[in-house]
């Protein structure tokens, strides 16, 4: 067994641990394999190990490599095609370097980009975009995403990002499937379990707020914290450094 292909079976046994821990079922969390700075043969080998869904997180690194995946992996059915998520922070400039090429973006953290995603899926006549809305629920300075840090207190924070979603709800093109954050790095997970718990009952508030809308997906959880955020509520993990090793 390979080095990849053991760290695969460590992890996919760690979330389904985690996953019982809370009541839960592995099969309800998707394992997002975080291949940014690894070549082409480590997405190929993941894939040969049973990963389907990868995430990067540069829009030309990401595009480059989905190419050369691709032309080495051609002839698949649907189901067993390599799925991408688009996981970093994407700025309005390069909102046409994703689009039609992921098939889910995590980090949309403004209505600013939502609209400009939507104009240009309008304009060159992309299918509709799944994304999730970036949270900063736990107010460091460093991370993305739109402002939630006392949203539980504020009443104005909230109404604010509940009045954006609904807008960006409006935008034909998008489909909103639910919210993304990323907790503040730290060697105790217990530590960021908070931001965990306070990004599920946002859910829960959108729920009530804005039905019509699909809130599904909590992507929470990395390499670090993934199974406290998989006993909050995650449906989607981003590992990387647990299955490939440090960054290239």
């Amino acid at each position: 067994m390979s080095r990849i292909a053991a760290n695969i079976e460590a992890v996919q046994a760690r979330i389904a641990t985690a996953a019982r821990r809370a009541g839960r079922r592995a099969e309800e969390i998707t394992l997002v394999a975080v291949t940014k700075t690894h070549p082409p043969e480590t997405v190929i080998e993941a894939w040969r190990c049973g990963l389907r869904h990868f995430g990067e997180n540069r829009a030309a690194e990401g595009t480059a490599k989905m190419a050369q995946v691709a032309q080495r992996l051609v002839d698949l059915p649907e189901a067993e095609q390599p799925v991408w998520h688009f996981i970093g922070h994407l700025q309005s400039r390069q909102a046409g370097d994703v689009l039609g090429r992921f098939a889910l973006i995590h980090s949309v953290d403004s209505l600013k980009l939502a609209q400009r995603l939507q104009r240009l899926a309008v304009r060159d006549g992309h299918p509709r975009v799944e994304i999730l809305l970036e949270c900063n629920v736990s107010g460091e300075a460093s991370k993305y995403g739109f402002a939630l840090h006392r949203w539980e207190s504020s009443p104005e924070q909230l109404g604010t990002f509940i009045d954006t979603a609904a807008q960006i709800g409006e935008l034909d093109r998008l489909v909103v499937r639910g919210l993304m954050t990323m907790a503040p790095w730290t060697d105790n997970p217990e530590t960021v379990r908070p931001v965990f718990r306070s990004l599920a009952r946002l859910r829960e508030v959108l729920q009530k707020e804005l039905p019509h809308l699909n809130w599904q997906e909590l992507s929470m959880g990395m390499t670090d914290d993934f199974e406290v955020a998989i006993e909050e509520g995650a449906t989607m993990v981003r590992i990387g450094r647990a299955l490939f090793g440090e960054r290239l």
